[in-house]
């Protein structure tokens, strides 16, 4: 009788482990429910967001170079970058206050409602000094670069209608060309100096250089965006001596 229990207990123990092992693995950082705007929605263990707003990731960024990506499962509006938690969260673009620092789906990066630097994606071929008058006059006008200006050849993607709004959604250009869009990768890459960001792996050469306070990965989403975040087994490898985002207590 006891051969018999023995055999039902360890049959017993040796399911519930196997169980356990094959659950998923919840992840150590994921998008904070308590620090997002009230109509977001996060699902798939909090790592991915949709609806409309901003949310914040659970652990700061306290190492000496952090990386982390994320994929654009569906296109609409979206800011990736960093923020304090004093940032305004109800927006579904970043950069809209002195808090938040972004890249955003309107080929902009924002910061304190400014549009800093344009971002424009060409191939290998080298633009003309005559392309590249026309680009810097209309960036100087704008504060934007007029990509219909740009030789359509020297375009890196689909060419598609989208409008570019800033923070009060009022309409303030119209280029041609979205960029990144709909299964492309954003690399974040921070060493409290630069963030900078990746996209497909390639550097855009678009950096932030006054990223001040305690700050966290954050993503904003509108107009049926849907993005994850990736905190681990990234797409495309950090720049060198980058890591995946490690626990404040890890690093003690």
């Amino acid at each position: 009788m006891f051969c018999c229990l023995r055999t039902c207990l360890n049959g017993n123990f040796g399911k519930s482990a196997s169980s356990a092992a094959n659950r998923l693995r919840e992840p150590d950082v994921f998008l904070d429910s308590s620090f997002s705007g009230p109509d977001v929605i996060l699902l798939s263990r909090q790592l991915r967001i949709t609806g409309s707003g901003g949310a914040l990731a659970t652990a700061p960024l306290v190492q000496s170079k952090s990386y982390f990506e994320i994929k654009i499962q569906q296109g609409g509006s979206w800011s990736v970058g960093l923020a304090t938690r004093q940032a305004d969260l109800t927006k579904k673009f970043g950069g809209c206050d002195r808090e938040s620092w972004c890249l955003c789906s309107d080929n902009a990066t924002r910061h304190n409602d400014e549009t800093l630097r344009p971002v424009v994606v060409t191939t290998q071929e080298p633009i003309g000094a005559a392309d590249n008058t026309l680009i810097n006059e209309a960036a100087h006008t704008a504060g934007l670069i007029g990509i219909e200006d740009v030789p359509e050849d020297n375009v890196l993607g689909t060419v598609v209608n989208v409008s570019i709004e800033n923070c009060s959604n009022n309409l303030i250009a119209h280029p041609v060309h979205s960029f990144p869009d709909e299964g492309d990768v954003v690399g974040i890459a921070f060493d409290h100096i630069e963030l900078n960001f990746y996209f497909n792996g390639k550097n855009l050469d678009v950096p932030f250089r006054n990223v001040k306070g305690t700050v966290y990965p954050v993503i904003f989403v509108g107009n049926g965006a849907i993005v994850d975040i990736i905190l681990d087994n990234f797409n495309y490898g950090p720049p060198p001596g980058f890591d995946k985002i490690m626990l404040e207590q890890s690093l003690l």
